[in-house]
């Protein structure tokens, strides 16, 4: 992932910076900043679902899977993978078509192999298969064996709360609750990754500390595109400007623009702008969605969120 500076006030840079060092890791914590929605028609692949107007940070839920595209035999899920940040290590979601019978297990199985599409997105799930099913009050979710209690080795706390943190938003979303998850092993509870469950079970963390600041639902990794296509996304960005590039091998950026987030500071909003290729040759090109920076780089530049899309 590169980075871009864009240079702004010095003021705009202390505001963004203080917003920033307000937040600390508490992805155990009880914000209701689970499935943020997102948006848009895809060029191609898996198919995704229509855009929300809601932010985030909100309590809204992904589209339910019934919703969200997919074929007779499939249904579209949100499945949380992943990536490096400026701030760290954040969450990043990807809308994929799953077996219908069971989506939410379907999802788990996908962020426990890591099966992303984007190859800039990882997990820091160990492998083995989740099930999870809704209960009248909490998301209990089965693991495998024994192993899952403790942390792998060379884990750290905070690695093992995003992991935690992948499993909460991906079953929150798939199964359109938002209850707090809790692990079983055999039915009865027990911690994961070397973490105990707070009263009620795990909830999603402050987004600020979860989510990745800008995320693309379209166009999908792989996407081919001809003429024009629709971008669409969330952020929260500085003033909700959300820069884009589409850019060739070399990394130049043959065409750029930005969009107006619906909002910002509190939660990701929806962001969608069109990417007109009017002169753009054939090929292979990344498409990049960024924050706005205006500290000029001094915070270790924006978060982006890319992919790769083939022009016709």
């Amino acid at each position: 992932m590169s980075t871009r500076t864009t240079h702004r006030s010095r003021l705009a840079g202390l505001i963004t910076a203080s917003v920033v060092a307000g937040a600390a890791l508490s992805a155990c914590g009880t914000e209701d900043t689970a499935a943020d929605p997102e948006d848009g028609a895809s060029s191609s692949a898996p198919t995704s679902p229509a855009t929300s107007a809601a932010p985030s940070g909100t309590a809204t839920s992904d589209p339910s899977p019934s919703e969200s595209g997919g074929t007779a035999d499939t249904v579209a899920v949100p499945a949380y993978f992943v990536g490096d940040t400026p701030l760290g290590q954040r969450l990043f979601r990807e809308f994929r078509d799953v077996p219908a019978g069971s989506p939410v297990n379907e999802a788990l199985a996908l962020i426990t192999s890591g099966d992303a599409l984007d190859p800039d997105y990882t997990t820091l799930l160990p492998t083995g298969t989740l099930s999870a099913a809704a209960q009248s009050t909490t998301i209990d979710v089965a693991l495998p064996d024994a192993s899952w209690a403790q942390a792998p080795a060379g884990t750290s706390t905070e690695q093992a709360t995003l992991a935690v943190q992948q499993v909460v938003h991906t079953v929150q979303g798939a199964l359109q609750q938002q209850l707090p998850v809790t692990f079983t092993l055999d039915g009865a509870p027990s911690p994961v990754l070397g973490l105990t469950a707070p009263d009620g079970g795990f909830t999603p963390g402050e987004f600020t500390d979860v989510l990745a600041l800008v995320n693309v639902t379209d166009p999908a990794e792989g996407a081919t595109v001809n003429g024009s296509f629709t971008a669409s996304g969330v952020a929260s960005s500085f003033e909700g400007t959300v820069p884009w590039e589409l850019r060739d091998a070399s990394g130049t950026a043959v065409v750029d623009g930005s969009a107006q987030a619906d909002g910002w500071l509190d939660a990701l909003y929806p962001w969608e702008a069109t990417v007109d290729l009017t002169g753009v040759a054939p090929g292979t090109y990344t498409f990049v969605a960024l924050t706005d920076d205006p500290s000029g780089g001094e915070g270790g530049g924006p978060t982006e969120d890319t992919r790769t899309v083939t022009v016709q």
